[in-house]
């Protein structure tokens, strides 16, 4: 139990006590927006553009360059989102209705991803975060540090999960922001990696909420099946 503690606690050690308090703002506004998302309610974006800009500020003192990416986006997809969610449409005099994907929006989430991996990578490269090598090298470096068993080595695989996360979660916002059932499944898996990449990189706060994220993904795809089979 205390080496659970002392590993939660380390990385906190030498961080300023700003930087803490608004980490932990920012995981509260967090979970506060995910909360509302699941009961679709449009306060899902005020309280999540909170979090993200806090986070914004954050991941740029740690250098976590791939993090801060995800949060401007939300930043900015959250307008989006917030507009859509608030529009009442002239046909129907309704506000946008909880739909799935068609094959179209597939095509978009695909592309999004791609892109968003594509882009990842190439920042990471330019910061000299991630080795310069080939795909197949990639992986097998990947692997390697994931399997190693040592935290050190382990840390050094992280860009690549970050890259993944990054256009899961770039998929979800948007797929959420158009009212896309799908969305929870992006995020399910996003929250799922995230877990125990924050934990790895010493932001205990941030992976407990995402930890919480991942109970309200499965408990807002419920949710949101229940409402759209309606």
């Amino acid at each position: 139990m205390d080496t659970i503690i002392n590993f939660f606690l380390e990385p906190y050690q030498n961080a300023l006590t700003l930087n803490i308090l608004l980490e932990f703002i920012a995981a509260i506004f967090g979970v506060t927006s995910v909360f509302y998302a699941k009961r679709e309610n449009i306060l899902v974006y005020p309280t999540g553009i909170i979090s993200t800009g806090l986070y914004v500020y954050l991941l740029l003192q740690w250098a976590l360059y791939g993090d801060l990416i995800i949060n401007i986006y939300y930043t900015l997809m959250s307008l989006y989102g917030w507009f859509m969610w608030a529009r009442v449409s002239e046909k129907t005099h309704k506000t946008i209705q909880i739909t799935r994907t068609n094959p179209l929006d597939k095509l978009k989430a695909f592309i999004i991803f791609v892109f968003t991996t594509i882009f990842v990578i190439a920042v990471y490269r330019y910061y000299k975060i991630m080795p310069d090598i080939n795909f197949m090298e990639s992986v097998d470096y990947a692997f390697q540090k994931l399997s190693s068993g040592d935290l050190i080595e382990f840390r050094k695989a992280t860009p690549y999960l970050d890259t993944f996360t990054t256009a899961a979660a770039f998929v979800a916002m948007w797929l959420m922001a158009n009212k896309k059932i799908e969305n929870w499944f992006f995020w399910i898996i996003t929250n799922i990696v995230s877990i125990p990449l924050y934990f790895v990189k010493g932001y205990g706060f941030t992976g407990i909420q995402y930890t919480i994220f991942l109970g309200l993904a499965f408990s807002g795809y419920k949710e949101w099946k229940k409402s759209l089979n309606n």
